[in-house]
């Protein structure tokens, strides 16, 4: 069950410091007065024990604790909602804050205090998921764009239940793109990535939009939180990005359940393979299909889905997105193809069109006229900076 929604713009604090009842809290963000923390704990009643998905995390809180993560205190045994000791509306408490998908929650790397994805794999089928995702994360490449896999273990009641460890990231489009350079970068790096893939002899299975993700430490260098991610670590203050075409970020491939690897000669050609994407058109045949080209044409479709039909002034993507998406899977290129006819596009696009403003396609005209005056404003402050300090803009943006 997702989280309930939390405020947006309140001041800074770190809550779950606890207070009795009724003393004063007026130094920490959501404070109140008593009669009100009384109606809103009334109010927020359901949250003060944990859903039947959580209690999972919390039976395993310990042994979590003994590999070096530390959960959020939610998931504590004994736990007690810190907002029934303090004057405080509910919502600015982190403690508050449930999870989103049942298999993943985050954790406090005791090591050095940096917060991390723990993704619990129970799988209903044999599942190589563990095995591809170590061995793609293994592979030093700069091409190589899958999860990084920090450490792995197994549940210690459970046999089948293990564990893998992978850094926090963000959806790919969370904050939404903003200029046309930043949809050149991310079509390189997951054609890139795919490539990489390809050349170790795994196909993904489910390259759709879910499972991209971002490295959003360059635009969001204070943090988010893991759950209410509109916030800092806190889980009260609102965040406020960078642009990623001042700061690239590193776009990242995760999920591995759908994924499988072949052996070097291997026949190319498999069945009942694919994930959620439902439009390549070899799925309606009972014959086998590449699994590779599965890969191309869905990455295909989340150019298509995700920006090409989203937003303005993309049309350089067009015969890309047809050459990957050509419906007879033998006549469809391959990923080394794929990069080759990218790379080709990409040079003729003009550089000078990289920091031009995204227009949503469904941006009415005083939205457009809005967005185009503070994009305008924004790029006029870049200048002005980089005149001031003698700074050259330096960046290549591609060639």
């Amino acid at each position: 069950m997702a989280s309930k929604p939390l405020p947006l713009s309140v001041a800074s604090g770190s809550p779950g410091s606890t207070q009795p009842a009724g003393s004063s809290s007026s130094n920490r963000p959501g404070s109140t007065s008593h009669d009100v923390a009384v109606q809103l704990r009334k109010l927020y009643r359901y949250q003060t024990v944990l859903y039947d998905h959580e209690e999972a995390w919390r039976d395993r809180y310990l042994f979590l604790l003994s590999k070096g993560y530390r959960l959020r205190s939610r998931y504590e045994p004994g736990w007690s909602p810190s907002w029934l000791t303090m004057d405080v509306d509910p919502a600015y408490c982190d403690d508050s804050i449930d999870t989103v998908l049942p298999m993943v929650l985050d954790a406090n790397r005791l090591s050095d205090n940096v917060t991390v994805c723990i993704k619990r794999i129970d799988p209903k089928e044999i599942t190589d998921e563990v095995k591809i995702a170590t061995f793609l994360s293994s592979i030093r490449d700069a091409k190589n764009h899958c999860v990084h896999i920090s450490d792995t273990f197994r549940d210690p009641i459970l046999s089948k239940v293990e564990y893998i460890v992978m850094p926090s990231l963000r959806s790919f489009d969370d904050p939404v793109f903003g200029a046309v350079g930043e949809v050149v970068d991310f079509v390189t790096q997951m054609i890139e990535g795919m490539e990489f893939m390809h050349k170790h002899l795994v196909a993904h299975g489910d390259l759709t939009t879910q499972n991209i993700m971002m490295d959003a430490r360059p635009i969001l260098p204070s943090g988010w939180h893991f759950i209410a991610q509109h916030c800092k670590v806190d889980g009260v203050t609102e965040i406020s990005p960078f642009a990623r075409i001042d700061r690239p970020v590193q776009y990242v491939i995760i999920d591995f359940d759908c994924s499988v690897r072949l052996s070097p000669g291997q026949p190319h050609l498999i069945r009942r393979f694919g994930g959620r994407d439902g439009d390549p058109p070899e799925y309606k045949s009972r014959d086998p299909y590449d699994p590779f080209k599965i890969d191309v044409f869905t990455l295909g479709n989340v150019f298509y889905k995700d920006f090409y039909q989203k937003y303005e002034g993309l049309d350089f993507l067009e015969t890309l997105i047809d050459f990957m998406k050509t419906p007879n899977f033998r006549q469809r290129p391959d990923a080394e193809m794929a990069m080759a006819y990218w790379l080709n596009v990409r040079k003729h696009i003009d550089v000078g069109r990289a920091r031009w403003r995204l227009q949503q396609r469904k941006e009415t005209m005083g939205e457009r006229i809005l967005y185009d005056t503070v994009a305008f404003a924004r790029e006029g402050v870049h200048r002005m900076k980089r005149m001031l300090t003698g700074e050259k803009d330096h960046r290549v943006y591609w060639s």
